[in-house]
């Protein structure tokens, strides 16, 4: 079985973006601190902006080199991993505060 290679900023944008996300959440679960709600709101917008442009960068490599370019593309779709675990997350605490 072949290891799936991801560029080094994709790969390392993907997992800052999704650990800290993920410790913003347990940590508003278990505290219920309202501070890291707003600070994870900000989160939220600024880790868009950041993945949106990882994402438009390793797309753009990907479209003018593909044979070269593998690992771009498997990073693209990392990085669209998050959106969804994004809008789980936020379903979650939607329904937590309700």
């Amino acid at each position: 079985m072949k290891k799936i290679k991801y560029t080094a900023l994709g790969r390392n944008t993907f997992l800052i973006s999704f650990l800290s996300g993920t410790l913003l959440l347990i940590g508003y679960l278990i505290t219920k601190a309202e501070l890291l709600m707003v600070f994870g709101f900000y989160y939220v917008i600024i880790a868009a902006v950041v993945n949106l442009l990882v994402l438009l960068y390793e797309l753009m490599e990907f479209l003018t080199h593909i044979p070269d370019k593998k690992s771009s593309g498997n990073s693209v779709l990392l990085l669209l991993v998050n959106i969804p675990v994004t809008i789980l997350y936020m379903g979650i605490l939607i329904d937590f505060k309700l």
